[in-house]
């Protein structure tokens, strides 16, 4: 008997942007209508030296905004996000948390975190909208320190950047912790904490927000088909979220309350690793580690309003 998740597919139209862009991943609009991305397997003799990119929509091409790097060490820029400045957050696996402005300079937030230990490689990272910043960090210790991954033994974790400027342990544990997302309230107050956790039986974890850079009980809210599994995600207005399944060419739209996929949207490529919503819009861009591309699609509503949008 065919399960759920296999009988209900949401067809969409996927128009490609562009491809060739080293292991595509974290597209962000700014307020001021510019669209970005990062190319974080650009290496340079061997080395890291991955990009932060703009991207011209009309004529299709991408742009190298900054390859940023500290002390000689490049980054591995994997996840972006807009502050209310039209900045960019971005999380990058050996230079930690950076936030870049348009014109491609950069400042390294922090290298170790409220407890004085050294800040991990970080993913992804997502602003509730009381502002504080929420980031996934599946990598060891930032440079110069050696790099190293928590796909096989799970010291991924999870940190706030709180508002109030400190960087918070929140969460570890995890077997390389990728996408995140904050859900909220209907008063817009942060509630939840939603970690996916890429190796380890494709999960995504919630875990409730108490205040800024304070959670509790850690629950398991939705699991995904395939291995490996979730990556990027985003919530839509209704407060469905959407996932990029990297395991099954798919993207998996769970409902407000998790559990099981309640559809499912089959990509033209093979591993997803990101989606963002165009502000006040209902076209959805995904980046791939196929083709190395990025991708747009029309959904069935619109993006919920993230931070910069809420002024």
């Amino acid at each position: 008997m065919a399960t759920k998740t296999e009988m209900n597919f949401f067809a969409a139209d996927f128009v490609k942007i562009l491809d060739n862009q080293p292991g595509s991943e974290g597209p962000v609009f700014t307020m001021d209508g510019k669209l970005y991305m990062v190319a974080p397997e650009v290496e340079v003799d061997g080395k890291p030296a991955g990009q932060i990119l703009r991207i011209d929509l009309e004529i299709k091409q991408a742009s190298v905004l900054v390859a940023p790097s500290v002390d000689g060490f490049g980054g591995i820029p994997a996840g972006c996000q807009c502050d209310l400045d039209n900045n960019i957050w971005v999380a990058d696996m050996t230079l930690g948390i950076l936030k870049v402005k348009q014109d491609g300079t950069f400042q390294q937030i922090a290298t170790k975190d409220n407890k004085n230990e050294a800040l991990q490689g970080c993913n992804d990272l997502i602003f509730d909208c009381e502002g504080n910043l929420w980031i996934t960090a599946p990598a060891g210790p930032i440079a110069p320190h050696a790099f190293t991954r928590s796909d096989k033994e799970a010291f991924g974790s999870a940190y706030c950047y709180t508002k109030a400027g400190e960087v918070i342990k929140v969460a570890t544990g995890f077997k390389f912790s990728n996408g995140i997302a904050v859900q909220h309230n209907s008063n817009g107050i942060p509630v939840k904490l939603i970690v996916a956790e890429t190796f380890h039986n494709s999960s995504l974890w919630s875990f409730d927000i108490v205040g800024p850079g304070q959670v509790k009980n850690k629950q398991l809210w939705g699991t995904l088909p395939g291995n490996p599994g979730p990556d990027g995600m985003d919530f839509d207005e209704e407060g469905n979220l959407i996932v990029a399944n990297h395991g099954s060419g798919t993207l998996d739209v769970f409902g407000p309350n998790g559990g099981e996929p309640i559809c499912r949207i089959k990509c033209p490529f093979k591993h997803p690793s990101n989606v963002h919503f165009r502000p006040d819009s209902d076209e959805l861009y995904v980046t791939e580690h196929e083709f190395h591309g990025l991708w747009k699609l029309k959904w069935k509503n619109k993006g919920m309003k993230q931070f910069c949008e809420r002024i």
